[in-house]
């Protein structure tokens, strides 16, 4: 756990350095990143573009002749001011989303600094991430005691209006970008739950938020919370379970519920805490071939120690990759209900001019070879959970895991 990872870009755009992402993602995500942080944003990766042979037979440079052409007509037509750099950038992000996946986006200046913001733990909006399902923007995962989750905001949400502005249509990224906006300013969200569509109004906020929190529960139970996998949650798990163990905790419960993803060496290392060195932590193909297989580096803290895994319907990419991991090396059981299911790795791309692509590069699979992608995790034992338990200050799952441990 102690090496450097990935859910915080700021300080970790170096060319090898992997983010998981969304939140798959975390999906981005794509998120609305915390604030619109996008999911899942997934796994996320940072690094030099792979080769995709899939793609070999695409000419080495586009025909941007009928570009020029469409240009020319737009230049001396539109009845309005156009902006050269906002056009280009609206070139660049139409290509990339003329590749049809959700989490292969392109960021102008801007949007990327605010990505690296939001991994780095620093956010400005209302804390939500945001996935697309089906072609709806979805949010993944409120963010713990930010404007959003105040406000009521709940995982599996549908946003079907921003501003009153229907989202039929909409990408995740322009989501964000009518989401986000300055401090202490309000944006309005229409949310479909279940039958019911709702109106919530917002007030933006700057949000600084931990990855990881903990506490020792009664029966000598050593609890880790992690909100999102950013460049310190390794470091803060790792401390934690050299604290747990010295304090010979009888049990841990891992809390991964809500959480949209974030690096995948932060996956990694925090899984390895539960694992023989060697031990696969994932398994990474591209075009069905492993391309490559993380494992555990040494042997881990918390090895033999009764542990559970809480997960819910906002545990997305590297919350799902640590799970399956821990599962499939028979180290833990989880408990909660489905997963998000984003099992696809994402790769960065930074320019000089301080844009940044995101491109899916592969799809991450668990030990045992299992996707999630797009249909999530079982937990070994399902506890659901309703809003009336939530909003009494029910954690019937938590409950359950100490219920459990507490029986071995």
């Amino acid at each position: 756990m102690g090496k450097k990872i990935h859910k915080k870009l700021s300080q970790s755009y170096k060319k090898h350095s992997k983010v998981l992402i969304s939140i798959s993602s975390i999906i981005a995500v794509s998120f609305v990143f915390f604030a619109g942080l996008q999911v899942g944003n997934g796994s996320w990766q940072i690094n030099y573009f792979s080769k995709n042979k899939q793609n070999n037979n695409l000419p080495d440079k586009l025909d941007y002749s009928s570009v020029n052409a469409v240009y020319q007509q737009l230049k001396q037509k539109y009845d309005g001011k156009l902006d050269v750099n906002k056009l280009m950038v609206g070139l660049k992000q139409g290509l990339v989303s003329a590749a049809g996946d959700p989490y292969t986006t392109y960021f102008d200046a801007t949007q990327a600094k605010d990505f690296n913001n939001q991994l780095s733990g620093t956010i400005t909006g209302i804390g939500a991430q945001l996935g697309d399902q089906q072609g709806s923007i979805i949010v993944i995962a409120p963010i713990a005691g930010s404007p959003a989750d105040k406000a009521g905001i709940k995982a599996q949400d549908i946003i079907i209006k921003i501003n009153d502005v229907s989202t039929s249509g909409m990408t995740i990224d322009q989501a964000i970008s009518l989401i986000r906006g300055n401090p202490d300013t309000t944006v309005k969200l229409t949310i479909l739950r279940g039958s019911q569509n709702l109106d919530f109004s917002i007030v933006r906020k700057s949000i600084t938020i931990p990855s990881v929190t903990t506490k020792t529960l009664a029966g000598n139970i050593g609890y880790i919370q992690i909100s999102q996998f950013g460049d310190d949650t390794a470091q803060l798990v790792d401390t934690a379970a050299a604290g747990f163990k010295a304090q010979h905790c009888n049990s841990i419960i891992l809390d991964l519920r809500d959480n949209p993803g974030g690096y995948l060496e932060a996956a990694e290392s925090v899984s390895s805490e539960w694992l023989k060195q060697g031990q696969v932590v994932v398994i990474k193909k591209t075009n069905n071939i492993v391309t490559q297989t993380y494992s555990a580096p040494q042997n881990g803290q918390l090895i033999g120690i009764p542990t559970v895994v809480l997960i819910n319907g906002g545990s997305a990419s590297a919350s799902e990759i640590t799970a399956g991991a821990l599962v499939d090396n028979n180290a833990a059981i989880t408990l909660g209900t489905k997963s998000f299911g984003k099992g696809s790795v994402q790769e960065f791309s930074n320019f000089a001019n301080g844009e940044m692509l995101k491109v899916t590069v592969a799809h991450w699979f668990t030990p045992l070879g299992k996707s999630i992608n797009k249909t999530g995790l079982n937990p070994v034992k399902i506890v659901p959970i309703t809003d009336a338990q939530i909003s009494a200050g029910q954690d019937v799952q938590l409950q359950a895991a100490e219920d459990y441990l507490n029986s071995k």
